[in-house]
């Protein structure tokens, strides 16, 4: 760790002396500035780091003193300077990891029922609740972009939006499958059934992110088929659009105005392309890095919730949580913090840096 630090300082004070002889190249000022802002926190922190390891030797050198009161003085603050210290490496190793660009965006979801039937329906209903719940207690907004319900209160599919800063960064550990096993309400005879739904989440792209040429792509309108034949709308509101060269197709029939669903269904096809784009660069630079931690492959089953013994277990981490209406109300950090703990102790080696 040592070493990353010592280069990064030997890069800031490189950028300090270029910033001394940039002359009137504003635009490189400004590049360097912002390196510069960036390597600030890492150089004061490590600052603190090089101080606490000095007095921590100076008070070890006392501890062989002939006085007593002196050596009692030097076993106190060598106990301090361990505990900062220790606080001062994780503070560092944490602020020495790339920084995943996403973080900060907003999120959609996208939610599918699997195996199952109408009973994995069910189950994508409760997944949306349950990050409904979770979104609230974090203070984001839920904003649904599109859904194809069923008649007993359940989703084939819900693709919604969550509006706040972090989203991306608790929530990208949520994709994948996610299994029930539970006695459907449909089921007479009291049998437990397995089904699973598949979880997908996206940062949010914006055009800057994601260059869609208009000869890339067709938009079919159609007239909405509502729940129930009352609610089809008269006009032709629904949207398709179909994405050549990767043959995706998005649909969003929720609004009203064909100028809304067309936004929607465009604001989901860049997410999927930019998650796409996303995915390729981490396989080309994480060849080492095997993780399912993070990495969004839904292939994998990651996290079962059994009904009759309470228990919610997360197969990446091999916890359980033996509290499942907790969890289904939404108290999911349980799983997130040791996820994300997880996913930088990996990453931390992947960099070099390790204990």
């Amino acid at each position: 760790m040592l070493e990353k630090i010592a280069g990064i300082e030997e890069r800031f004070n490189e950028i300090n002396n270029l910033l001394m002889e940039v002359g009137d190249d504003y635009q490189r000022a400004t590049e360097l500035s912002i390196e510069r802002a960036e390597l600030q926190p890492i150089v004061n922190k490590a600052q603190q780091y090089r101080q606490a390891l000095a007095r921590f030797e100076e008070a070890q050198t006392l501890l062989d003193s002939e006085d007593e009161e002196l050596r009692q003085l030097a076993q106190a603050e060598v106990e301090e300077l361990e505990s900062k210290i220790a606080n001062l490496e994780m503070e560092l190793r944490s602020m020495l990891l790339p920084r995943d660009k996403r973080d900060d965006r907003n999120v959609i979801m996208e939610i599918r029922a699997g195996t199952g039937g109408d009973e994995a329906a069910i189950f994508a209903a409760d997944l949306f609740r349950m990050y409904s719940r979770y979104a609230e207690s974090k203070g984001w907004e839920i904003d649904v972009l599109s859904s194809n319900e069923i008649g007993i209160g359940g989703y084939k599919e819900i693709i919604f939006m969550v509006k706040g800063k972090g989203a991306y960064s608790r929530l990208k550990y949520e994709s994948g499958v996610h299994r029930v096993q539970r006695v459907p309400i449909t089921e007479s005879q009291g049998r437990i059934h397995t089904s699973t739904a598949t979880v997908a989440v996206l940062a949010e792209a914006d055009e800057v992110d994601v260059n869609i040429p208009e000869n890339d792509i067709r938009i079919d309108v159609y007239k909405s088929a509502g729940a129930g034949g009352q609610n089809v709308q008269k006009n032709a509101t629904a949207v398709r659009i179909t994405h050549y060269p990767t043959g995706m197709v998005v649909q969003c029939q929720d609004e009203r105005s064909q100028l809304q669903n067309r936004m929607r269904a465009m604001s989901i096809l860049r997410a999927r392309l930019y998650e796409i784009e996303e995915e390729k660069q981490r396989r080309e630079l994480e060849q080492v890095r095997r993780s399912q931690v993070g990495t969004g492959e839904r292939a994998e089953k990651i996290r079962t919730y059994n009904y009759p013994q309470s228990r919610v277990t997360d197969h990446r981490i091999n916890l359980s949580s033996h509290n499942l209406p907790s969890i289904m109300e939404g108290n999911i950090d349980f799983f997130i913090d040791e996820l994300a703990m997880q996913d930088e102790a990996e990453s931390l080696m992947a960099i070099g840096i390790h204990d």
